[in-house]
């Protein structure tokens, strides 16, 4: 370090290397702008650093042309691209993956959504162990434990679907049904989890602790849907080129396709008339178990065979669980009438509503006849779920399902229901599955006092979800204490719970019991041009359509090929396994 108080020289050499010295006043100027000019490089090194970080999380993060060229690409597909982008091109995995097509983009993508729920769980668990929270919220925490599990099991099967895609083994158009339900299901595990807290304000604490992480995987989804969705459209576009306009769904709607996963042996169990139970549940002690829920969890898990349990007539009270390892359950009951599962939970009484149902059913491919479901907790508990399903690829036939608000929640995945009967009140037929109601009687009962009737009110977020509830050849009619007084408490075909609300009912008969309207408002303009609600070809007091809304979502639908889409060949894909259910289910229109 100089000496202070010694004078020190400043100096340069000129163009022929000579020293040159300065003099005083000289030396003052030049240091007065020499220290200006590293002021000024100092700024402009600043703002490039800025520019270039700009740069570099937009366009040239990703230093390779190819694949900048093909996650551009393939994220602009979505909605919302620049997530899409950044969170690809930050990702540490890109180092180490070939990115060359738009089935890599979307792999590392679900790579790095599992990432984010992975953490959503952890910021839940840590939530969970705060001091003084409410029973509601401790269960509505749990509830999102349990979706955020679903979910990344369906990532995982996700992943496994692209690694197979495109595969021998599926159709294509199969194969982006599969992948687009899965992703689908997703998105509303992340809307479950929020739902939970939307009760009172102090629930609302802990939903805004988890909102911001939730939505961010959720738009995650919804980006990878959009993909999946593009790809798929664009490859079976050019097989179906390929194959000079040959109908791919052909072989689905033509009949029976046993499913992949079915074994030689279960299709012969499936064909008879009659199905031999592996257990039986008798309230009287006469059967294998007591419950229904002993039978549920001593039944084999992960099983891909079917497995009987027959419940012997009689009224059950409890709450049963099938979780997702309980696959290929079968519940043969001895008469809709006569075995009854019931219980009570409510909303009010602090239960949520995920939580509230009396039978809960997630594993796969699960089917249920000749039972009755209820729930009794009654017009003034509010949301009590008599039924909630999130199973892939389930059925129910000859099925009630009895209770006030929410009574059956077709919560995710595809669904299938046949000659079954459902009553209830407010929304009472809601969720965002896959789900077709066909021949079944849909009644409304007598609410509370100044409440109106809704029959559905769909949850799809995403117009790229392949979700709604279709009403098909079903009739619409009142019970037996709503018609005296269906004057006092209007009803109406449905109101849209989420923005892209996606509900269809064609070749119905309505009653005389349905507003002239015909659906009604969320809140506001909510939804009312985003939703896709749709009438086709309906019979009955009730079905006229001249005085119906006027939203820009709502169609009266004229054309039988239009309506061909909500049947359940192509809503659910129902060629390849409904065959498997030995149930009866029709097809097409």
């Amino acid at each position: 370090m100089s000496d202070p108080g010694k004078h020190i020289s400043i100096g340069m050499s000129d163009s022929d290397g000579k020293h040159v010295s300065l003099s005083k006043s000289r030396r003052k100027l030049f240091l007065l702008l020499f220290t200006s000019f590293l002021l000024i490089a100092a700024v402009i090194g600043i703002v490039a650093g800025v520019n270039s970080k700009k740069n570099n999380s937009d366009e040239n993060i990703i230093k390779s042309p190819s694949t900048h060229a093909v996650v551009k690409s393939a994220c602009s597909t979505t909605f919302y691209p620049d997530l899409c982008y950044s969170t690809i091109a930050n990702a540490p995995q890109l180092s180490s993956k070939a990115i060359s097509t738009p089935k890599d983009v979307i792999t590392l993508s679900l790579n790095i959504t599992k990432t984010a729920v992975e953490k959503n769980y952890f910021s839940v668990k840590r939530l969970s162990k705060r001091k003084g929270l409410t029973n509601r919220e401790k269960t509505a925490l749990h509830d999102c434990l349990e979706t955020i599990d679903d979910t990344l099991d369906e990532i995982k099967k996700a992943e496994d679907d692209l690694n197979e895609y495109p595969s021998y083994k599926k159709s294509l158009a199969r194969h982006a049904d599969d992948l687009k339900t899965l992703m689908s299901a997703a998105m509303t595990n992340q809307e479950t989890c929020l739902d939970g807290f939307s009760y009172d304000k102090a629930d609302k604490k802990i939903r805004e602790a988890l909102i911001e992480g939730q939505l961010h995987v959720e738009k995650m989804f919804s980006n990878a849907l959009a993909m999946i969705k593009n790809m798929t459209d664009t490859d079976i576009a050019k097989e179906i080129t390929l194959n000079k306009g040959r109908n791919l769904r052909e072989k689905a709607e033509g009949g029976i396709e046993w499913p992949e996963w079915l074994s030689a042996g279960d299709r012969r169990l499936l064909q008879s008339s009659t199905v031999t139970p592996d257990v039986v549940v008798a309230a009287d002690g006469s059967g294998n178990y007591k419950t229904v829920s002993e039978a549920v969890a001593a039944a084999p898990s992960s099983s891909s065979k079917r497995y009987v349990i027959r419940i012997k007539a009689g009224v059950y009270r409890e709450n049963v669980d099938v979780d997702k390892k309980k696959t290929n359950l079968m519940f043969v009951g001895d008469g809709r009438t006569t075995t009854i599962i019931t219980a009570s939970r409510n909303v009010v009484d602090g239960s949520t509503t995920f939580n509230s149902a009396t039978v809960a059913v997630v594993g796969e491919r699960f089917l249920a006849r000749d039972i009755t479901f209820q729930n009794t907790a009654g017009p003034s508990k509010h949301q009590a779920v008599a039924l909630r399903v999130g199973a892939d690829l389930s059925a129910f036939y000859h099925c009630d399902m009895i209770a006030y608000q929410d009574t059956l929640y077709v919560h995710s995945n595809r669904q299938y229901y046949i000659n079954c009967y459902i009553a209830g009140t407010v929304d009472f037929i809601f969720g965002n599955a896959a789900a077709v109601l066909q021949d079944c009687d849909i009644h409304a009962r007598r609410p509370n006092a100044g409440q109106k009737n809704m029959l559905t009110a769909q949850g799809r977020t995403d117009k790229n979800q392949n979700t709604g509830i279709v009403i098909q050849k079903c009739r619409i009619d009142a019970t037996s204490d709503l018609k005296p007084v269906k004057a006092s408490f209007p009803t109406f075909l449905g109101r849209p719970w989420k923005l892209y609300s996606r509900t269809v009912v064609m070749q119905s008969t309505i009653g005389d019991l349905i507003d002239p309207a015909g659906w009604h408002i969320w809140d506001g303009d909510f939804a009312l041009s985003t939703l896709e609600y749709r009438e086709y070809a309906n019979s009955g007091a009730g079905a006229g359509t001249s005085k119906r809304v006027t939203w820009g979502g709502y169609k009266v639908i004229t054309s039988a090929t239009e309506a061909q889409q909500y049947t359940p060949a192509n809503f659910i894909a129902g060629g390849s396994w409904l065959s498997s259910t030995t149930f009866p289910y029709s097809l097409g229109l």
